[in-house]
């Protein structure tokens, strides 16, 4: 079995103080992804015995990024998504091993006012093509903070949320193509009506403590992994930042 965590830290320099490596170790992922790391190269030493790191940061200092941390070498890296316009945010991290594609990623936010929405509308458009370019070669499994609450069932406020980032309709329909697109959104594979669970919430209003959330942060895998699917969880018990943890259990290829 496989074990696969993607986190979105809001800061990894914060969350570390906040008990992100006893989280870590007490994981014990095989692959560990995160978004949203937030430094420059040099910012932090972390040590993770065991494991090979990985790090994609943005031009923009204390901005957006990424990391993975994985016990097995992969056959290839690669950073981003090959378009320069998109590929200055830190956004996207590619490990190639030898049965699939891992991707992280940190979907840009569509922002208040919407003011990103027409960017991020390209970026999902990109994002898509860059992920059916590699199924071509391998099936892909792509985890992160999506930045996009899918159906009704995924916050806890949808009418009031309709026209936020987040919750447009056009975010919305992206990822909708994405699925159409032959890949699953795999904690609805498992869970398809479970209600009320959140990886997100607001750090106003006492968001958390009422479980106001929203479901943001996937992992979304090749319909050709299908049945090496075990499980997905949501860690709404982690804490030391707005998001928790997902998580993705999968069989290995002789269906352990």
């Amino acid at each position: 079995m496989k074990k696969l965590i993607s986190w979105n830290v809001n800061g990894l320099r914060a969350c570390v103080g906040k008990g992100f490596m006893d989280y870590f170790l007490r994981a014990d992922a095989d692959v560990f992804c995160i978004q949203e790391s937030k430094l420059q190269e040099g910012q932090i030493q972390l040590d993770t015995p065991g494991y090979l790191q990985y790090w994609n940061y943005a031009e923009k200092k204390g901005y957006s990024g990424t990391a993975v941390f994985t016990k097995e070498e992969p056959e290839s890296v690669a950073y981003g998504i090959g378009i320069e316009k998109h590929d200055r945010e830190g956004r996207v991290i590619t490990l190639e091993y030898p049965a699939y594609y891992l991707i992280t990623c940190y979907t840009p936010n569509s922002q208040d006012g919407l003011a990103r929405l027409d960017y991020r509308m390209e970026w999902e458009d990109a994002f898509l093509a860059y992920l059916k370019g590699l199924e071509e070669k391998k099936p892909v499994i792509f985890c992160g903070d999506l930045n996009v609450a899918h159906k009704e069932i995924d916050l806890k406020n949808p009418k009031t949320n309709r026209k936020n980032a987040g919750f447009t309709d056009e975010e919305r329909e992206k990822f909708s193509r994405l699925l159409e697109a032959g890949f699953i959104d795999t904690f609805r594979y498992f869970y398809p009506d479970q209600e009320g669970m959140y990886s997100w919430w607001s750090y106003r209003f006492r968001a958390r403590e009422k479980n106001a959330g929203w479901r943001i942060d996937y992992f979304c895998v090749s319909k050709a992994l299908e049945a090496r699917l075990a499980d997905a969880q949501i860690h709404t018990e982690v804490m030391g930042s707005d998001h928790c943890p997902v998580e993705l259990l999968l069989k290995d290829e002789c269906g352990k």
